[in-house]
């Protein structure tokens, strides 16, 4: 622990922002590092969502695969860097390498794009998009650690909001990018992945220029006044300050910094709302304790972090990827396929004018029932693809808003309430294990719902998700408030 005295008459604080806000109880401001992510999540998206917008089509129309093998294949896309996420986040928190581990899944997804002009066949395809996603799963949870390290917890949801906003953008763009590459280029889709590379290259650069490593996460000193005007700065290698302060300088108040071990959790932490009290992040596996799989596997031993990851699970069996969302309303609306990398751009939309106001919502209700909302808003828009309304009516508009909002309530939201609930030192590993699950639900689903179309068609297959949905959300409803009563 590094200890300083400085002597004089006004009391020495050298804190980073988020510390000095949490001081003198006013909300801190976003910080400089959640913005330099939010910079490279919007370079990178630009590049993945070009690949996206077009990569259903694609498969589906140019390489003749069927719903069933399409499946197969968007489960890897969208399941299969659940099986390295908590390889990410383990590597992370040993040493604090945040950084450099998420550099590289950002490198290695680069890596792949221009992999996909040699690659024709299922087999093939598959191969590129596993590793495509292996880069994705590394980085999601060291990049997500450091936005709740960098951020008081008061404010949590409102940096996850900027930091999907500025993804979200990038998904605005990639679509729309990719649509224009289709209508110039003689060769559109190897267009489309030669320029989805040399755009994923430059993300990679910022993040090695622009992101802080570890240590300028941490190190947050809190100097306060004695009773002479001393001051004492005190700081720990997971960047937990203490401000020591009182009217004779005896009190001591305890303040957070920048998420680190033993900070206080705000009232939007968790499954609950005003006035409840959150599980503290210090205690059994804090920063004390030496990263490691067996503590990270062992966060679920937390009975709120662990129904948090249960009903993440539920919730993404039931989840159906966005290519297939997209499908339907083409088959539904008989959009042309030159129009169909436009669909993205609907979500995106919806989620970019949300995710800030839904985040700071939910570190006001609470993060748990905007969580649950949002998987609401998503039933909605399963209700309106199964209704009777035809392309005359406002049918694309309003799915693709209700998508959207989904996004915006859950995506980043989610994260922020599991951060309260894992210690500092091991926060990228606890933030895998919820992403893992979910991911993991999420690949089963991609193929179970394949399958059902191939078997049954894409009506019926849409019903059964519908119903698993529901009873999903109504699990998830009844988890949140099974836990406020027990913490009233």
């Amino acid at each position: 622990m590094y200890v300083s005295d400085s002597r004089g008459s006004t009391p020495a604080v050298a804190a980073a922002p988020s510390v000095r806000a949490a001081a003198s109880g006013r909300s801190a401001a976003v910080t400089s590092t959640v913005l330099a992510l939010g910079a490279v999540s919007l370079i990178t998206d630009i590049s993945s969502e070009m690949v996206t917008a077009v990569l259903p089509l694609y498969l589906v129309t140019g390489l003749g695969l069927s719903p069933l093998g399409f499946g197969l294949l968007d489960g890897v896309y969208n399941g299969f860097s659940a099986l390295v996420r908590l390889v990410g986040g383990h590597l992370a928190d040993r040493g604090g390498r945040h950084k450099w581990v998420a550099a590289f899944g950002y490198g290695l997804s680069a890596l792949c794009k221009p992999l996909l002009l040699i690659a024709h066949t299922l087999p093939l395809i598959g191969a590129v998009l596993a590793v495509d996603r292996t880069g994705k799963g590394l980085r999601t949870a060291p990049r997500d650690a450091m936005i709740s390290l960098s951020s008081s917890p008061e404010t949590r949801g409102r940096a996850f909001g900027v930091h999907r906003a500025m993804d979200t953008t990038g998904a605005l763009l990639g679509p729309l990018a990719a649509f224009l590459i289709l209508r110039q280029a003689a060769e559109g889709y190897d267009a489309v992945f030669t320029v989805s590379f040399c755009v994923a290259a430059v993300g990679v650069v910022v993040l090695l220029l622009f992101v802080p490593g570890h240590s300028a996460l941490g190190g947050t000193r809190v100097a306060a006044a004695g009773p002479s005007g001393t001051g004492r700065a005190v700081s720990g290698p997971s960047g937990t300050g203490r401000a020591v302060s009182g009217p004779s300088g005896t009190g001591r108040a305890d303040v957070p910094a920048g998420g680190g071990a033993g900070e206080r959790p705000s009232r939007g932490d968790g499954v609950g709302g005003s006035g409840e009290r959150p599980s503290p992040e210090a205690g059994a596996g804090g920063s004390g304790e030496r990263p490691s799989l067996r503590a990270a596997v062992g966060l679920l031993g937390r009975r709120e972090l662990r129904g948090l990851a249960l009903c993440a699970v539920a919730l993404g069996l039931a989840t159906v990827s966005d290519s297939f969302v997209y499908l339907m309303l083409q088959r539904r609306l008989g959009v042309p396929d030159r129009w169909f990398a436009l669909m993205p751009l609907g979500t995106a939309a919806a989620f970019l004018l949300l995710a800030v106001p839904l985040g700071r919502w939910a570190d006001r209700v609470g993060r748990w029932r905007v969580f649950v909302g949002g998987h609401g808003a998503l039933l909605l828009a399963y209700g309106l693809l199964l209704s009777r309304l035809h392309s005359g009516g406002v049918l694309p508009y309003a799915v693709l808003a209700l998508h959207g909002t989904f996004y915006a309530a859950t995506d980043g939201v989610l994260m922020a309430a599991a951060a309260g609930s894992v210690p500092a030192a091991l926060r990228s590993s606890g933030l895998a294990l919820i992403q893992t699950g979910q991911a993991a639900a999420r690949f089963v689903c991609s193929i179970a719902f394949g399958a059902a179309w191939t078997l049954w068609g894409d009506h019926t297959a849409l019903a059964g998700a519908a119903v698993a949905l529901l009873a999903s959300v109504v699990l998830s409803t009844r988890f949140g408030a099974a836990h406020r009563a027990e913490l009233a």
